[in-house]
């Protein structure tokens, strides 16, 4: 079995409790300036947070987030920065929300369906990314944003009565043809209320993705890739071809983060699904540091925040608090992380420093002993 780098391990973990105690820090100074003691909003965050129906929302909410986190991982991992995701995410969810209200499939093979749909709109959108950056040189960065705004738009045209939308009764709410009840995804019922069956997806995704990109020859060539492309091409790696399947990768994981909300709360997609996931998705992947136990750990932080901040409102605080702490975990992410490889590599050059000094020792002393 592979040693465990006991140092290693430590620098890893250091980085993100820097970057979110570094947020609370900060997030109580706020408060000590508006005039109001920061422990006691702390305080009425964790206990309102531990309660048993709060676990459960986090966790829903966690779910979507991690699967955003690990789309935006697998970009990240090849040194791309698919700020795309959400636009792949909804354009996923809506064509497949539309899908799943037109097809009179048998329940499992309907869900499995719709899943698959999903996967490969967000695969095709986040692809058009990868193809203009290798055969045109286009940021994937620019690509991905554009992306986004055309995705809105289509789903702007195409949700509306007439061609995909359906407007209900009350005369208000816009949303494609309800996914029958055969297609819902299994809930887990407990005592603090419904927890969302997809969240065992959301486990297996990470499996996934632990796996291929951290066991396989794939992995293995897509990390090299993001590394040093100069490197990974001269040990016979097709760049080109790793930079389009990583994009396609992502967009297909991208595909499933509406699916915890479509397939077991809204069962269709309508003018109210949310948006702006991705874009937390690109702040958990930071906060786990592309692991995927990290990045479960961020999206469960996330999770918390936002259920914490309905609570701070209802007792006087501003719920920008939150906000501000969020942006503050972010910027902090990226301040620990650079401090932490710094020390890293420090470290690393007095190991082999040290090394060298006592092999030369070593050589000197047998020199001596058989002069």
């Amino acid at each position: 079995m592979k040693k465990i780098d006991k140092e290693r391990l430590l620098l890893g973990i250091a980085a993100p409790l820097l970057a979110v105690l570094g947020a609370f820090v900060i997030t109580a100074l706020v408060l000590l300036a508006t005039g109001k003691e920061p422990f006691s909003a702390f305080g009425i965050m964790f206990d309102y947070g531990i309660k048993s129906d709060s676990q459960v929302y986090i966790l829903n909410k966690a779910t979507t987030y991690y699967l955003a986190g690990l789309a935006v991982a697998i970009g990240f991992k090849m040194n791309l920065f698919n700020i795309g995701v959400d636009g792949q995410y909804r354009l996923a969810a809506f064509f497949a929300a539309a899908l799943g209200g037109a097809l009179t499939l048998p329940g499992p093979l309907q869900i499995i369906m719709i899943m698959l749909a999903a996967m490969a709109v967000g695969a095709m959108w986040a692809g058009i990314a990868g193809l203009l950056k290798v055969t045109r040189g286009v940021s994937e960065v620019v690509t991905t944003i554009m992306l986004n705004f055309i995705a809105t738009s289509i789903i702007v045209y195409l949700l509306k009565e007439g061609r995909l939308g359906h407007l209900d009764p009350a005369g208000t709410q816009v949303s494609t043809t309800e996914i029958p009840e055969s297609a819902h995804f299994f809930d887990i019922e407990t005592a603090g209320g419904t927890l969302w069956g997809f969240i065992v997806i959301a486990a297996l995704a990470g499996v996934v993705y632990w796996f291929g990109l951290g066991r396989t020859r794939f992995g293995f060539d897509l990390r090299a890739v993001g590394s040093s492309e100069t490197a990974a091409q001269a040990s016979g790696v097709d760049v080109k071809r790793m930079v389009v399947t990583s994009m396609v990768l992502s967009g297909a994981m991208a595909g499933l983060i509406g699916m915890p909300i479509l397939l077991n709360d809204s069962f269709s997609y309508g003018n109210d699904f949310p948006e702006g996931v991705g874009f937390t998705g690109i702040s958990v992947a930071l906060l786990g540091r592309n692991h995927p136990v990290g990045i479960a750990l961020g999206a469960i932080l996330w999770g918390f925040l936002e259920r914490t901040s309905n609570r701070l409102e209802f007792e006087g605080y501003d719920r920008e608090l939150v906000g501000i702490m969020q942006g503050s975990i972010v910027l902090c992410v990226v301040i620990s992380y650079e401090v932490v490889r710094r020390y890293g590599l420090k470290r690393q050059q007095q190991k082999v420093g040290a090394e060298l000094a006592a092999q030369a020792r070593a050589n000197t002393d047998k020199q001596e002993a058989s002069a």
